[in-house]
């Protein structure tokens, strides 16, 4: 059976024809995941639900332990990963309400750990492309066959919040060719790579960041609005997705790490080793 990781909203997994769903707590060398994951069964494929937030959205952006949480769909089994975030717009033709499926990232994020690795061992893997496209594609192909005006491709400016931006840098980060702006998306890119499983972002557009000299700055109520009536959107994309998503991967997310460990293999801290199994047992006897 196919195993599909969704990352998102806590009511994001009442979804229609889910079955057999199930709550699964796990803990992980790297601490404890948002929540528990909502585990069920969608016409023959089985999703696995993480509340990113936590149920109640309790934890800010920089407050996610954003390795725990891919170590966790690691260990469930998932070899592909959707992730669905809210985003502010900073381009004119994305419209709040429109979907956006990003093919490039811009971090400016300062806080946060964005690597499984380190304490006796190093890896460098390729983030040139950090989406994968398969991934991108069914998202994008699943939310034209629904009805919804998407944008394939695009750079994701991921800040570190939680504050919104200043108009000096919603400004700034148009010059410097971002699409569009939010909180999530670089470390669980970077992390699901790391771990060698397709991962891609479905990025709802909520309103037009502070830059539009004719729209209202963002407004937390305004977020919220259109994140609600979009609920059913996402669900009917994932379904979509999920049933091209049928196939055995032959990208190269799949293979991340096969050069990528250049530590000494003797060298590596048997801790550490026990850490990473899950991750880099395939490659360090």
């Amino acid at each position: 059976m196919k195993i599909i990781g969704v990352i998102g909203g806590s009511g994001l997994y009442d979804m229609p024809g889910l079955e057999d769903v199930e709550r699964v707590r796990l803990t992980t060398p790297f601490g404890e995941p948002s929540d528990e994951f909502v585990c069920g069964t969608l016409a023959g494929t089985r999703l696995i639900f993480l509340p990113r937030h936590g149920r109640g959205h309790r934890l800010l952006p920089s407050e996610l332990n954003f390795r725990a949480n891919i170590y966790g769909l690691k260990k469930l089994g998932a070899e592909w990963v959707i992730a669905i975030a809210s985003v502010g717009s900073l381009r004119e033709h994305i419209a709040p309400g429109h979907l956006v499926v990003p093919d490039q990232l811009l971090d400016r994020t300062f806080q946060r750990q964005g690597t499984f690795f380190g304490n006796g061992v190093v890896a460098h893997v390729s983030f040139a492309d950090p989406f994968c496209a398969v991934v991108g594609d069914a998202l994008a192909d699943a939310a034209e066959r629904v009805g919804a005006t998407v944008h394939r491709g695009g750079t994701y400016v991921c800040m570190e919040g939680p504050q919104f931006s200043t108009r000096a840098e919603s400004n700034f980060y148009r010059q410097a060719g971002g699409a569009v702006i939010g909180m999530t998306a670089l470390q669980e890119a970077k992390l699901a790579r790391e771990a060698e499983i397709c991962f891609a972002t479905l990025a709802l557009a909520t309103d037009y960041d502070c830059w539009h000299d004719t729209e209202g700055d963002v407004a937390i109520e305004d977020v919220l609005r259109i994140l609600s009536e979009n609920v059913a959107t996402a669900q009917r994309v994932i379904a979509g997705a999920v049933q091209q998503l049928q196939h055995p991967r032959t990208c190269a997310c799949a293979r991340a790490l096969e050069n990528a460990i250049i530590t000494d293999r003797s060298c590596i801290p048997e801790r550490v080793k026990q850490d990473l199994e899950l991750i880099i047992g395939k490659y360090v006897g």
